[in-house]
């Protein structure tokens, strides 16, 4: 029979209070999703599903879902195979260079978001960027790639490369011993930056607002100029329906990864 341990229950009511607390303001938008009345209020006076259905029958809030969701799938995939093989790069160069290129690689991810936007936006001027789907999955790969680099480098840091150095003795040249054995083994790291560099994409607003336009606007600009104008409850409909798809899509993937890197 286990006996009781009080600092494992102390050590689970502050996991469970600390994320009650991370996630209270989003959990309160949710009831405010559903009012009756133009108005963000908690708790809403009466329940509606409006809009929900404002939401897909409003070109401007659906088109604009569209084009976040076009944007996150290629930003994903573009910077999955970028920082992988960064990631796999820095890893095998083992030397004082292979830090600084990795610092360089996450500066965006410690350099204010409006610095790095003003620099964007004055370059796109130049290049003709500013409202393109070129200039969008650019900008937010640029955002994307640090977080691919650091979940990749977390499987490669604990990667046996004596593994690669049997296969090669089996006679498995470069190219096979990387799809048999090294990215079966990195693959959970790989899924892990796919998923944050689709929901760093889908989510930015910062960069998004500086190169948006009024034919190509993303959900988080969106969601900003209706809170400027008429902020009415579809901003918190459409926050609700993003926590529940980011918590659907990090948690499946997690999972998969999961049982991916058991099976390997």
């Amino acid at each position: 029979m286990k006996r009781f341990n009080p600092g494992r229950l102390i050590l689970g009511l502050t996991v469970a209070l600390i994320a009650l607390w991370l996630l209270a303001p989003t959990i309160v938008v949710v009831p405010m999703s559903f009012a009756d009345k133009k108005s963000l209020a908690f708790p809403p006076s009466g329940f509606s599903l409006k809009w929900y259905e404002n939401f897909f029958t409003n070109p401007q809030w659906f088109n604009s879902f569209t084009t976040s969701l076009k944007v996150a799938v290629m930003v994903s995939v573009v910077a999955t195979v970028i920082g992988t093989m960064a990631a796999i790069g820095i890893e095998r160069m083992k030397s004082r260079t292979a830090g600084l290129i990795r610092m360089l690689l996450i500066t965006p991810m410690v350099v204010p978001g409006v610095v790095l936007a003003v620099g964007v936006y004055a370059v796109y001027l130049t290049q003709g960027l500013v409202g393109t789907w070129t200039g969008y999955v650019l900008a937010h790969t640029l955002l994307a790639i640090p977080f691919v680099v650091i979940a990749v480098g977390a499987n490669l840091a604990v990667f046996d490369q004596r593994l690669e150095t049997a296969a090669a003795s089996l006679g498995a040249n470069r190219l096979t011993t990387f799809f048999t054995v090294t990215l079966p083994l990195i693959r959970p790291g790989i899924l892990s930056g796919a998923l944050f560099a689709f929901v760093t994409s889908f989510d930015e607003v910062i960069v998004s607002l500086f190169i948006t336009s009024p034919q190509l606007k993303t959900l988080p600009v969106q969601i900003f100029s209706s809170m400027t104008r008429d902020a009415d409850p579809t901003v918190a409909a459409v926050g609700s329906l993003i926590f529940l798809t980011t918590t659907l899509v990090i948690g499946l993937g997690l999972i998969f990864g999961t049982r991916k890197g058991r099976k390997s």
